[in-house]
């Protein structure tokens, strides 16, 4: 493996406000960063005067615009080439007269054009095609919605890079390690958004990726699987980044943590039961396995279907925890116990063990549908239920948020206000 010391990092400025952009890229050059992109989100809220700020504040630095051109290629090439923009993106499956007319207006003007593969169907070919009519870059991007559903981009790009002869650059989700995979695979620019500018330490964050990318040896890296990688995130976060990537939806009404400072993460092993009955609630230990939460509606807040020795029989099988749409006792048994519980309050009496009820059946549970397997994730803010088939994707989508409220709490530590921060007079509604 060779020494990869010229490997451009490009931090992309993906917010809203020029002042916190130019801050960060600030920060993020002072960790390693080369190229600073203003990113589609900043020009749509700043227009090109993002370009022309950047410019001016990094004038030896190269400035991409991430215009995203589909059409018109030559009059938007021409107004970034204006604001000073070094390099332009236009969207790779932009019609081929589009893309010669961008071609000619940006050797005119003296820019280089980026072209990115985000929506195009066969990118390999695409890529050549480009390269013939004259693109200086390709960008091999995995977006957003692509990063969430876990899709390797990796042999992609191999192939791409294999296929043209001009730089080719990674971007899409990329952080510490698989930028340097992609440096592995060939790529020489790595194009990094919200693992940078997301950072509550930006200039270390950048610092790590540029160490990591500049390594003489890059090691393997071995993927988990999907559900390893998908308990680990949610491990990461907490309920309401949760609640936040799901657009405030998933948060079970009424139901508490009884465990103070305990968090749990698992897939539901559910139980519908009636008052009191307790029956199918203790039979579902023999169900759950290990990193299962057991969710039970049992329909009455005073009269509890579960206690201490049915959690003390949980800690055996390595259970996550419980969740109880209804009543808990023995609650000091179970703190002792330790394993986290949560439910709408707790009582001093149980019912009998009738059996009625049923196992791994779909149950409502605090006003939240919940089916076996969907993932259950509890702490001291309370319980979201997340769909099984969505879990990876909201998994990274919380993890995305985790990233901006730690950025959001430095620079509020800094002195500023969160309305401050947000510019909220600015995005009210008109």
């Amino acid at each position: 493996m060779g020494d990869h010391i010229n490997t451009i990092i490009q931090v992309a400025l993906d917010l809203l406000e020029i002042d916190r952009a130019i801050q960060i890229a600030r920060e993020a050059i002072q960790g390693g960063a080369n190229w600073i992109e203003a990113g589609t989100p900043l020009i749509k809220s700043e227009g090109m005067n993002a370009v022309r700020q950047l410019k001016k504040e990094f004038p030896d630095h190269a400035i991409l615009a991430d215009m995203k051109i589909a059409d018109t290629g030559a009059f938007e090439v021409e107004m970034a080439a204006k604001a000073g923009a070094d390099i332009v993106m236009l969207l790779g499956n932009a019609d081929d007269s589009t893309v010669k007319d961008a071609v000619r207006s940006a050797r005119k003007y003296g820019v280089k054009l980026m072209a990115d593969l985000i929506i195009v169907e066969d990118p390999v070919t695409r890529a050549q095609e480009l390269e013939k009519m004259g693109i200086d870059y390709i960008n091999m991007h995995a977006g957003i919605d692509q990063q969430m559903t876990g899709k390797d981009p990796t042999p992609l790009l191999e192939r791409i890079i294999q296929g043209v002869n001009i730089p080719v650059a990674a971007a899409g989700g990329l952080d510490a390690t698989t930028s340097a995979q992609a440096v592995k695979a060939g790529a020489s620019i790595v194009i990094v958004g919200g693992n940078i500018t997301q950072s509550d330490d930006v200039t270390a964050s950048a610092k790590k990726i540029r160490e990591s990318v500049d390594a003489i040896e890059i090691p393997e890296f071995e993927r988990q699987t999907l559900e390893q990688e998908t308990r680990n995130l949610l491990s990461e976060v907490s309920t309401p980044n949760i609640s936040d990537a799901m657009h405030r939806k998933g948060a079970m009404k009424n139901i508490h943590s009884m465990v103070a400072d305990k968090k749990m993460v698992g897939t539901a092993v559910t139980v519908q039961t009636f008052e009191g009955d307790w029956a199918k609630s203790v039979e579902a230990i023999e169900v759950a396995g290990e990193g299962d939460v057991i969710v039970i509606y049992n329909g009455s807040p005073h009269i509890a279907p579960w206690g201490g020795l049915a959690t003390l029989s949980c800690l055996n099988k390595g259970i996550a925890g419980i969740v109880i749409d209804g009543a808990v006792r023995d609650i000091d048994e179970i703190r002792r116990i330790g394993l986290p519980v949560f439910a709408t309050a707790n009582v001093p009496n149980a019912g009998d063990p009738k059996g009625f009820g049923e196992i791994n059946a779909t149950i409502n549970c605090g006003s939240q549908v919940v089916n076996p397997g969907d993932y259950i994730v509890g702490d001291d803010n309370g319980v979201v239920v997340i769909e099984k088939e969505r879990a990876y994707e909201i998994a990274r989508r919380a993890k995305e948020v985790e990233k901006n409220e730690k950025r959001l709490y430095e620079e509020i530590k800094r002195g500023s206000t969160l309305s401050e921060v947000l510019k909220l007079k600015k995005w009210e509604k008109m």
